[in-house]
């Protein structure tokens, strides 16, 4: 094999890998996702669930379960007018057990660009979230994050099957 063609077959081997990982949840503790997965398996609650529980503290802006300190939550962000809140949910019940004003400035920052996307939304989360469970039989959502692409709003959902992870992208305008 010729230097050239050495050089091209690890490109195409290193661009599969950045696309592989780039479906990879990054709230997973440590960077692990098997963990994650195996921590989902047994949460009863849906990510839908947390959403309309969420909508008592405001209109959902994201959702996710991660894993933090160890244990597996359920967390949504809301907004009601300027305020931002993180509502966390028990992945067994899906009952709130702390809505807490969000003051960080890195997680201020990312409602506030979560809050400009859905401005421009005419669909909600929930919807959103339901259109890409069901058309992808089998999976779990994982989480669902609002963004502006080209001054369109739209969501990137991340699904769960078995072991492995799934981005797909729902429009919300």
């Amino acid at each position: 094999m010729t230097s050239k063609a050495i050089t091209f077959t690890l490109l195409v081997a290193a661009i599969g890998f950045l696309g592989a990982a780039a479906v990879v949840p990054v709230w997973a503790e440590g960077g692990d996702t098997a963990a994650l997965a195996a921590a989902l398996k047994n949460a009863t609650a849906t990510l839908q669930g947390g959403l309309k529980a969420s909508e008592a503290q405001g209109t959902p802006i994201s959702a996710k379960f991660e894993i933090e300190d160890g244990k597996l939550q359920l967390s949504v962000y809301t907004m009601k007018g300027n305020d931002f809140m993180e509502v966390v949910a028990d992945p067994s019940t899906g009952a709130i057990s702390k809505a807490e004003k969000i003051t960080d400035a890195d997680d201020l920052k990312e409602a506030t660009e979560q809050k400009a996307a859905m401005t421009k939304a005419k669909v909600p989360l929930l919807n959103a979230t339901e259109k890409a469970v069901n058309a992808n039989a089998g999976s779990k959502a994982v989480s669902i994050v609002p963004e502006l692409k080209n001054g369109q709003a739209t969501a990137e959902v991340m699904l769960l099957q078995g072991t492995a992870f799934k981005k797909v992208t729902e429009k919300l305008d």
